[in-house]
């Protein structure tokens, strides 16, 4: 983004990366995925680099207030320097914290997330699927994040854009308003759980297990920790062979031919 401004240009979105987006190995793939769509499409983007920090949102669900504001402020500052008016991000936390809780600290931004952005990239022809690519009649669930559907009631996004594939999309009974949380929601993705009889990562991934059935599947997300949390239940069920879980964005960047 300052090297954007420095040339006297401006983006046509900036895309807030996020924490897991930038430092977790894994989801580092989420991100190269979507970038390789925007840059095939030739969506103008610039990104914050060294001068994005954590949004504040697992401060705040774990109870620090004053840590949230504090982060959250110095984010602003750096938006309204650059005069940043668009964000897309592949994060729901990211996304519902910028979009619901950033407006009361002076922060006012046009916030999408990454799915209804590819649904619109999608319905407008700039990215065409080509007889539903390498996923064509692949069995496929797709896992609710809270921050996403309950939180913001962004439900057909992601599905539309699985649409896009051809695959053979099956919902689990607990789907889009009573879908059931991965397990690592406000703040719980940094702490062991409390004593009881099931991780709720476990009860989930069973659920999508006998969803898929019996062979291969894939277990699709839209959120950082519910990819986590899904990936850890996977292995549990020593199911890592059989069944594999990727974000919307890979899953149309290997469709498009831009990663394996």
């Amino acid at each position: 983004m300052a090297d954007m401004m420095a040339n006297g240009e401006e983006p046509e979105i900036l895309f807030w990366v996020g924490c897991a987006g930038s430092f977790d190995d894994r989801y580092k793939r989420v991100t190269r995925a979507f970038v390789q769509i925007l840059e095939h499409v030739g969506v103008k983007y610039a990104v914050l680099g060294t001068e994005e920090s954590c949004t504040g949102d697992p401060a705040k669900r774990a109870g620090n207030e004053f840590l949230f504001q504090m982060q959250a402020i110095t984010n602003i500052e750096v938006l309204n320097a650059y005069n940043v008016k668009k964000i897309v991000t592949a994060c729901p936390h990211c996304f519902n914290t910028i979009k619901n809780e950033y407006p009361n600290l002076g922060g006012n931004y046009e916030v999408i997330h990454h799915s209804t952005f590819l649904q619109q990239l999608i319905n407008e022809g700039r990215v065409k699927i080509q007889g539903g690519g390498e996923f064509k009649g692949k069995r496929i669930t797709f896992h609710d994040s809270c921050y996403l559907g309950r939180a913001n009631d962004i439900y057909e996004a992601p599905r539309e854009v699985l649409a896009a594939l051809d695959a053979d999309l099956v919902e689990m009974k607990r789907s889009r308003a009573n879908g059931l949380c991965c397990g690592a929601g406000g703040a719980q993705m940094f702490k062991e759980p409390e004593p009881g009889t099931k991780d709720v990562n476990i009860e989930r991934t069973e659920e999508a297990l006998a969803t898929l059935g019996a062979g291969n599947g894939i277990i699709a997300t839209a959120c950082p920790f519910c990819m986590v949390m899904m990936n850890d239940g996977v292995k549990n069920k020593d199911q890592e062979e059989n069944v594999k879980i990727f974000d919307i964005a890979e899953l149309i960047a290997q469709a498009e031919g831009l990663t394996k």
